[in-house]
């Protein structure tokens, strides 16, 4: 018979699962957790905000795959927590958050630090529960860590009440850890139903001219990204993805056309536009990505695999549908295409070959149309030296690489992550890509604080690994107190900070829409980021000193890198809300009082296409 209170079974339960780490901040309702935890094998990374510590759990979590930890106290320290729940929800990364509650007994009376954790959760999350009694965590915190990686990832929150931590238990064996299954899914297509809808996907896929693979978070795995290369050696064909689904295929891949929508690639969004057969593997169809949805791939059919059936026909309808995560579900449609292409049939040859020619055409011209963005980007970036004496951002990014490797640091071991705004879209559009789960950005809550945190979870849960944190100084002032937690521990994390002295995408879209009424986004008083840092204990180092890669990438531990450029850099080609992707910003730009010598061209002319309408 095992004694224990409700704390040593959290404690011990986590123990058991696997976790190693744990992210948070004491509070009086999670005191006797923290008291466990200080007797554990677990290491606590104290951070210096609740936002922080889910934040950093994320980052542990994106780069692993695996649900990752968060502590925190009642009332104001989980509402802290909660927007980085939300954010790990909106993107599908696996929390286990725990959270402490006044006792049982004062619940509903107004005490002090109450707040209705499960009401404000439950919105937010894949799965929230209060649990009343000790006994209950003995169920609870293993399914919570099956429910956080199962099927569709997500955040679960277990609110344990401080009586409840308290209250001492005897029972007969301790459970078993709980043990995610990737590929369960309620209304998961399965037997012949999965082999059916398969077998039409293979079918289509073969006798498409002009098919094209559209990649999301879903696809950024090993295994998944292993079965898009198995498909694409079978079946050549274009590859775009979301923002989330960037690494999904290395960016250098001959037939990876860019990420598509708002901020993305022209050539992606042609070739989506042009399209015949897309076929759409783990992907949400979300507006940041098709912009004008009647007008997103408005000439082709969609096969729609995905983990989640409620999105299939959510915003797009599907022509075939298929119910199952990408690491399942491509090597048995390439597998199936293998089959067919070795199969007979009257007349099957001579179709086959002549689709096979037609699709090597289409291969060529979209490949074409990435050439001629790299042109444009290229000269882009020439007219932005031309007129500007700070550095380009994007040939700043794209250089960062090849910097890190001539300092010893292999660009494979290198993971970024960024905050949100024109540096998040700078860094999506010109760090070079090269594996799953390498780039970490807030995608469908675009939370600005988000990179540093997350760089530190990442630097802890891949020891070894270079994290660069990409930023702009609107954003790292967010979450600027983690750097106490990266000087304290000395992760290899380089922070590299774009400072326009404004928020530089809501300049951006002033400019361009509401003719140039910069109100509230450029600061009339900039703070000295580089004596913040040094305040912190973080070498700073300025991007203008001839030596600053040596002292950003040589060595270990934490450096803190502040890159001044012009306040009207802007985030090219920009699609505004209800324009199709394919529609230039060029037109705008006569209403912006600030139509800079760069943006007059804001899509390249080659790649810009009338169209047909769905």
């Amino acid at each position: 018979m095992i004694e224990a209170t409700g704390a040593q079974i959290v404690v011990k339960l986590l123990e058991r699962q696997g976790i190693e780490t744990v992210a948070g901040i004491p509070g009086g309702m999670v005191l006797p957790i923290y008291d466990e935890l200080s007797k554990s094998s677990i290491d606590h990374v104290l951070v210096r905000h609740e936002q922080g510590a889910g934040f950093f759990a994320q980052g542990m979590a994106r780069t692993t795959g695996k649900p990752a930890v968060c502590i925190a106290t009642s009332g104001p320290g989980v509402m802290n927590l909660l927007t980085a729940v939300a954010d790990a929800r909106a993107d599908s990364i696996p929390l286990v958050a725990i959270t402490g509650q006044v006792a049982m007994s004062l619940i509903g009376t107004d005490a002090f630090q109450e707040c209705d954790t499960f009401g404000l959760s439950f919105p937010i999350t894949k799965h929230s529960v209060m649990v009343t009694s000790a006994a209950e965590l003995l169920k609870a915190i293993p399914d919570a860590f099956v429910l956080a990686a199962s099927g569709r990832p997500g955040p679960v929150l277990v609110d344990i009440p401080k009586s409840v931590q308290q209250e001492k238990i005897r029972f007969e064996a301790w459970p078993e850890p709980g043990v995610p299954d990737r590929h369960a899914s309620r209304f998961h297509s399965r037997g012949v139903d999965m082999a059916e809808r398969l077998a039409s996907a293979a079918d289509a896929l073969t006798a498409s001219v002009k098919p094209l693979m559209y990649l999301g978070g879903g696809c950024n795995s090993p295994d998944a990204s292993k079965g898009i290369a198995g498909l694409l050696e079978t079946l050549p064909m274009p590859v775009v993805s979301s923002l989330m689904g960037l690494g999904s295929v290395p960016s250098t891949h001959p037939d990876f056309a860019g990420m598509v929508g708002m901020h993305g690639s022209a050539a992606a969004n042609r070739a989506m536009h042009e399209a015949e057969l897309v076929l759409a593997v783990g992907v949400r169809f979300d507006d940041r990505a098709t912009g004008l949805v009647a007008e997103f791939c408005p000439n082709a059919r969609i096969i729609h695999v995905d983990i989640d059936a409620a999105e299939v026909n959510k915003i797009l309808p599907s022509w075939i549908s298929v119910i199952a995560d990408a690491e399942s579900a491509l090597p048995l449609l390439a597998q199936l295409i293998r089959e067919k292409a070795e199969g007979s049939g009257s007349g099957a040859p001579a179709l086959r070959a002549a689709a096979a020619a037609a699709r090597g055409e289409w291969l060529s011209a979209v490949r074409g149309f990435r050439a001629d963005y790299e042109r444009w980007q290229a000269g882009m970036a020439r007219e932005a030296s031309a007129r500007s004496p700070y550095p380009n951002p994007g040939e700043f990014i794209a250089a960062l690489p090849a910097l890190a490797a001539e300092r010893g640091i292999d660009p494979e071991r290198v993971i970024v992550a960024t905050d949100v705004g024109q540096h998040q879209m700078w860094a999506a559009q010109f760090y070079p890509i090269s594996r799953p789960r390498s780039f970490l950005t807030s995608g469908s809550l675009g939370t600005m604080g988000f990179g540093l945190p997350v760089a530190n979870g990442a630097a802890a849960a891949n020891p070894g690994s270079r994290v660069i944190c990409i930023s702009g100084d609107g954003s790292i002032m967010m979450n600027v107190q983690e750097l106490a937690t990266l000087a304290e521990r000395g992760w290899d994390v380089t922070v590299i900070v774009f400072d326009n002295h404004a928020l530089g995408m809501v300049r951006q879209q002033q400019a361009y829409l509401l003719k140039g009424n910069f109100a509230s986004s450029v600061y009339d008083r900039s703070p000295d980021l580089l004596a913040i840092a040094a305040g912190f204990g973080i070498p700073a180092i300025d991007a203008s000193d001839p030596d600053w890669a040596d002292r950003a990438f040589s060595g270990t531990g934490p450096r803190f890198v502040v890159c001044r450029i012009a306040q009207d850099e802007m985030v090219l080609p920009f699609v505004p809300g209800g324009k199709s992707n394919v529609e230039p910003i060029s037109a705008l730009l006569e209403k912006s009082s600030e139509p800079t010598a760069g943006a007059r061209s804001g899509t390249p002319e080659a790649l810009t296409v009338g169209g047909a309408r769905r």
